[in-house]
């Protein structure tokens, strides 16, 4: 069975960190992008953060810059947001996505058109408090 499962997230005081996992099964990321994809009841999907699985490149929405990183170790199928400094408005369920880039320009991208034969992850919570 194909899978992802997000884990990591929880409740942190404002300025802290977290680190998200996403653990997939069933495939290996060889060939995709992923990305962190974040969401607030009555409110849209919003793209936080990407990486290649080829060349390992990444890049952040401005929302986020120097505060959140993403990463990917091979060897365990498992893509991380490192994610620091943490603010109330970051509070959201954290998805993780992984799908062939339809997209030029860039190796991934933080926009859900750019995913196509994704696979989604069933998304963490991250509660920020004041």
């Amino acid at each position: 069975e194909v899978q992802l499962v997000e884990s990591g997230g929880g409740v942190v005081q404002a300025g802290g960190s977290l680190r998200l996992s996403c653990t997939a099964s069933g495939f290996t990321f060889d060939g995709y992008a992923m990305g962190w994809f974040r969401q607030v009841p009555g409110k849209a999907r919003e793209g936080v953060s990407c990486i290649s699985a080829g060349d390992r490149s990444t890049h952040d929405a401005n929302s986020v810059k120097g505060r959140f990183t993403t990463s990917y170790d091979e060897a365990k199928n498992t893509v991380y947001l490192q994610m620091s400094d943490l603010r109330p408005e970051d509070t959201a369920e954290y998805y993780c996505v992984a799908g062939w880039n339809s997209c030029s320009g860039r190796s991934c991208y933080v926009e859900e058109q750019c995913y196509v034969n994704e696979h989604w992850g069933r998304g963490t919570q991250v509660t920020v408090s004041s």
